[in-house]
């Protein structure tokens, strides 16, 4: 199976139907984990029904433990794969979950981040941490930074072509600023604002790395990733008062309920809102 080629194409199609770089690296990640699978036994995509690909998705749920959103985005990444691709039309709509579980967002508490904060001595992985909780960016948004995203005039971040393909922008820290200027000093980006040893974009893999080690020096026993940092910056700002509906604009949910939640919604102005930064 030309597994490269086919996915070579899958990628043109999805850029042609203008899906944002992160959902094309998402859709291209789990078809590439499922070609990699079924070419030890088919030689071609055609080849493979409806009954492959139940097994794939139940020996996923078996062997990897899956969430429910990875396996709704796995199986409507192949759906898609087929459609645009090999021009089949799969029935797999009984492979999408039919009940999402409802568990609370997991988040540290402001003492925990700021001793992970103080206790991380890299500037550059400061500033990782810094971003990631003082703004609220998920781990794709990191990572897609350009320096000309930070707006000082207006003290604001650009978040550019996130989930949905949309735009947004979120405020930026007067002490996140003071460390950025000086890590722009200290490590020279070229073009993304945050960059591996030899340019270009940081690796997921690092940031989460940068994450985990910056809660284990600080000694918090809890689980530590880039999306509970986000979770962290969602929770501190309504606890401190701000309207979830802004909350919801900040975090670029496209509904409300995806933000509720964290709790009831409450009434202040949005010219008050600061980044949890300065509340520590």
């Amino acid at each position: 199976m030309q597994t490269e080629i086919l996915l070579a194409e899958y990628e043109r199609k999805l850029i042609l139907q203008r899906y944002s770089k992160n959902s094309i690296l998402n859709y291209k990640s789990a078809v590439k984990s499922f070609l990699q699978i079924v070419e030890r036994k088919f030689s071609s995509p055609d080849e493979i029904g409806v009954a492959e690909i139940e097994k794939y998705v139940f020996w996923k749920i078996e062997k990897h433990t899956i969430s429910h959103s990875s396996q709704r985005m796995i199986v409507a990444s192949i759906d898609k794969f087929y459609r645009l691709v090999v021009g089949v039309e799969l029935n797999l709509n009984h492979l999408y979950p039919s009940r999402k579980t409802h568990s609370l967002p997991k988040y540290l508490s402001q003492n925990e981040i700021k001793k992970m904060i103080d206790l991380t001595t890299n500037l550059k992985h400061k500033c990782i941490v810094k971003l990631l909780y003082g703004c609220g960016l998920r781990l794709s948004e990191l990572l897609n930074l350009k320096i000309t995203d930070i707006d000082s005039g207006n003290m604001v971040v650009h978040i550019r072509n996130s989930k949905g393909n949309k735009d947004r922008v979120v405020m930026l820290s007067n002490q996140l600023l003071g460390d950025l200027r000086e890590y722009f000093l200290q490590y020279k980006p070229k073009e993304y604002l945050i960059e591996g040893q030899g340019g270009g974009m940081y690796s997921e893999k690092s940031v989460q790395n940068v994450v985990k080690d910056a809660a284990t020096r600080a000694g918090v026993k809890k689980r530590a990733t880039p999306h509970i940092l986000r979770h962290s910056f969602a929770t501190h700002l309504l606890e401190n008062g701000t309207d979830i509906r802004f909350i919801q604009q900040l975090l670029g949910h496209s509904s409300i309920k995806t933000t509720e939640i964290y709790t009831h919604i409450t009434d202040i102005s949005k010219s008050k809102i600061k980044s949890p930064l300065e509340f520590l």
